[in-house]
C-alpha cells in the first residue's frame, strides 16, 4: 500500500515496513479529525497486513506533531476535551500487535508526545525536542499521557514535564529513557527503517508485545506469573528452534560464521 489515503497523510511501503508520514507542514503538522480518523484506519490497515513486519510513523520537516488541530471547527464540539477524545491514535498504536518506531523529526508536543509514548519504541533525531504543554493550555490530557510518561521516565521527571511544559531536548530524553536512539537528523528514517528490519520475524514478537501489555500495572509476582503460564502453554518445534538458533548465532558474529 502506497499512496495517501488522506491528503495530509502519505503511507509508503518498504520491503516490510509500512511508512507513515504526517505531512501538514503548513499547520506543523497538527491533526485535524479527518486526518486522525486516516492515521487510525492507516495503522489498522497495516496491522491487518501479513507482509508489514513493522511500522514507522514520522512527520515532515521541521516538526513532528503537537497533536489535535485546536483551531479546526467541528459542527457539534463545544469544549477543547470534545476534540482530544474523538479519534485517538495514540489508543491505535497502542492496540496495534505489529511494532511500532516513532521516528520523532523536530518538536514532539502534547498529543505527538502520547504518539511516541504509546509507540514500541522512538527514534529522535538530534534536532527532535518533547514536551506536555497541556496544562499549559489549560487541559488535560486524554490519550494516556499521565499513565504512560511516568512509566517512561518517572514519576518526578513526569510531574516536571506535565506542570512546567518546559522542553526536553534529544540528549536528555535518551538520557531519562523517553527515546531508544538519537541520531543524525538526514539519517532519521533510514535508521528507523533499518531499525524496523532488525526486529525478529517469527510470532513469539507479537507475543512477546502482547505479554509485555498484559504485563502492565501487575505485580512483579502476577507478571512472573502470566509469563510462566504463557511459556508452558505453548507449542515448540525442536527441529525450528535448532535452526533458529543457528541463524541467530551466526547473526551476532561479525563475521556472520556460526559457531564451531
Amino acid at each position: 500500500m502506497t499512496g495517501r489515503p488522506h491528503p495530509d497523510l502519505e503511507v509508503v511501503d518498504d520491503d516490510g515496513v509500512r511508512i507513515l508520514v504526517l505531512d501538514r507542514p503548513d499547520a506543523r503538522n497538527a491533526m485535524t479529525l479527518a486526518m486522525r480518523e486516516a492515521l487510525i484506519d492507516a495503522v489498522a490497515a497495516a496491522d491487518a497486513d501479513a507482509d508489514v513486519t513493522a511500522i514507522v510513523l514520522t512527520a515532515t520537516d521541521p516538526v513532528f506533531t503537537a497533536g489535535v488541530d485546536f483551531k479546526e471547527r467541528i459542527p457539534g464540539e463545544r469544549r477543547p476535551v470534545d476534540w482530544t477524545l474523538r479519534a485517538d491514535p495514540a489508543a491505535a498504536l497502542r492496540a496495534a500487535i505489529t511494532p511500532s518506531i516513532c521516528a520523532v523529526n523536530g518538536a514532539c508536543v502534547s498529543g505527538g508526545l502520547e504518539l511516541a509514548l504509546s509507540a514500541t519504541f522512538v527514534i529522535a533525531s538530534d534536532r527532535a525536542r518533547f514536551a506536555d504543554t497541556h496544562a499549559r493550555l489549560n487541559v488535560v490530557p486524554g490519550w494516556g499521557l499521565t499513565a504512560l510518561l511516568p512509566r517512561t521516565v518517572g514519576l518526578r521527571k513526569a510531574r516536571e514535564m506535565s506542570i512546567t511544559g518546559n522542553f526536553v531536548e534529544a540528549e536528555e530524553a535518551l538520557r531519562v529513557g523517553l527515546v531508544n536512539h538519537v541520531v543524525p537528523h538526514d539519517e532519521l528514517v533510514p535508521r528507523a527503517v533499518a531499525l524496523a528490519r532488525d526486529v525478529a520475524t517469527t510470532p513469539a514478537v507479537r507475543e512477546v508485545l502482547r505479554l509485555y501489555r498484559r504485563g502492565e500495572g501487575l505485580s512483579l509476582a502476577d507478571a512472573l506469573a502470566l509469563e510462566r503460564d504463557w511459556t508452558v502453554h505453548r507449542a515448540h518445534d525442536r527441529d525450528a528452534f535448532r535452526a533458529l538458533g543457528e541463524e541467530t548465532a551466526r547473526r551476532g558474529r561479525p563475521d556472520g560464521d556460526a559457531a564451531p
